[in-house]
């Protein structure tokens, strides 16, 4: 795959990397022979072969899950910038008030 100084620049824009001009053909044959490699990588046949997530054959330790920590809401929300409610109900408990952020 051959990429142009056009294609080059808009791909150092959405990068936010400053690319002098002189540099964009360099950069051009470089990125090209980049795809090309992925390119030959898609000829391989990988059906045979198990995902990994390693190269080394090992288990991942485990810990226990339990809860270690807590039991003090109220030194928790002490910390929070607008007044909360703390009650003693497990289904109420104290929260912390936050902005909205999705519309």
């Amino acid at each position: 795959m051959s990429l142009d100084q056009a294609t080059v620049a808009r791909i150092a824009v959405l990068a936010r990397i400053k690319l002098p001009e002189a540099d964009r053909e360099k950069m051009a044959k470089e990125l090209s022979g980049i795809l090309d490699w992925v390119e030959m990588l898609k000829e391989l046949d990988t059906s045979k072969v198990e995902p990994m997530t390693s190269t080394v054959e090992m288990v991942l330790p485990q810990r226990a899950d339990k809860v270690t920590d807590g039991g003090y809401p109220a030194a928790i929300l002490a910390n929070a910038t607008e007044p909360v409610r703390i009650s003693n109900t497990e289904e109420a408990g104290g929260f912390f008030t936050v902005p909205k952020v999705v519309e």
